[in-house]
């Protein structure tokens, strides 16, 4: 089998490219991908040579781990059946690229056991599935607090505001300091930093990827609050240590979700209790993947790009 795949032979290298799928083996699918999404984290430092060394990178690799199809072909015992929709977390079954993540392709080949059911009829919201599981891991957990200021209302910013609110949790406070980002939000405020007083926050998650807020966030918390990382830092994280010690501040870092977070994110979706619509401001045919990779990095009113493989070549 052969899929058309976006390749990234080096940073800012990208091309669209057929490549050769290695043959699905027993517990394995084959999933015609109809949408994949562009992270705007971890893509954007690959495409930009800016990634920290990687377990398995190497070029040419195929991105993505956002994607979302169907089964086309399923193997005996592997509890799927084809038609069904799935989310797929990337896949590592090309012959000749690397597949990391391996999402952003047209079909793929997966083992059964990393891919999520999903209603078909969310069509590319489907994508999204891995940006709200991975909001969750932020916040789900004992011993966490929920937020309430989130810094950046791009799209993980959004996820973090609803999720608190299905939560059941007081509406955050959130801060955006574009002002045409401020607007989608529902049931939450969203302000220009220099607009909030409040100096007494007791869980602060930073969305944003801008190490530079550090030491505001660090005079706006109450003593003994914490400041959840929950973006991705190339930069080194850097901040003055005297209001960090006077408030006695707590500092840690979420990681990408779990296959716990994946599951629970789906049924919350499909319950209705979290909503992902008005996150995807825009779409693009997979063949012009390299124009959209662009666009996704570059235009500040891009909240999330998604590639349509329907009509792939």
């Amino acid at each position: 089998m052969k899929t058309r795949a976006v390749v990234l032979n080096g940073p800012g290298d990208l091309a669209v490219k057929s490549l050769a799928l290695t043959e699905p083996g027993d517990g394995d699918l084959v999933v015609d991908i109809r949408h994949s999404g562009i992270s705007t984290g971890t893509e954007k430092l690959f495409w930009s040579g800016r990634m920290p060394p990687f377990p398995g990178m190497g070029y040419p690799l195929v991105p993505g781990y956002e994607a979302a199809g169907e089964v086309v072909d399923a193997a005996p015992g592997s509890g799927v059946r084809i038609g069904e929709h799935v989310f797929v977390p990337g896949a590592n079954c090309y012959q000749d690229a690397y597949g990391l993540f391996g999402g952003a392709a047209g079909r793929v080949v997966v083992p059964a056991d990393r891919v999520v059911r999903i209603d078909g009829t969310l069509g590319a919201r489907g994508a999204l599935l891995a940006l709200a599981a991975t909001a969750r891991h932020a916040m789900a957990g004992l011993g966490k607090t929920m937020p309430g200021l989130i810094v950046g209302h791009g799209a993980m910013g959004r996820l973090l505001a609803r999720l608190t609110i299905a939560a059941g949790a007081p509406a955050p406070v959130v801060w955006e300091k574009d002002p045409a980002r401020r607007g989608g939000a529902t049931g939450y405020e969203v302000l220009a930093p220099e607009d909030d007083t409040r100096k007494d926050y007791a869980a602060i998650y930073d969305a944003s990827g801008d190490t530079a807020v550090l030491d505001q966030l660090m005079g706006r918390l109450r003593k003994g609050g914490e400041i959840v990382l929950a973006g991705f830092y190339a930069d080194g994280i850097r901040f003055a240590y005297p209001p960090a010690f006077l408030k006695e501040a707590r500092l840690r870092i979420a990681a990408e979700w779990t296959r716990d977070d994946l599951d629970v994110t789906a049924a919350l979706v499909e319950s209705g209790a979290l909503s992902l619509e008005g996150l995807i401001t825009h779409e693009a045919p997979a063949e012009g993947a390299g124009a959209a990779y662009r666009t996704a990095f570059q235009d500040p009113a891009c909240l999330k790009m998604v590639l349509d493989w329907r009509d792939a070549a």
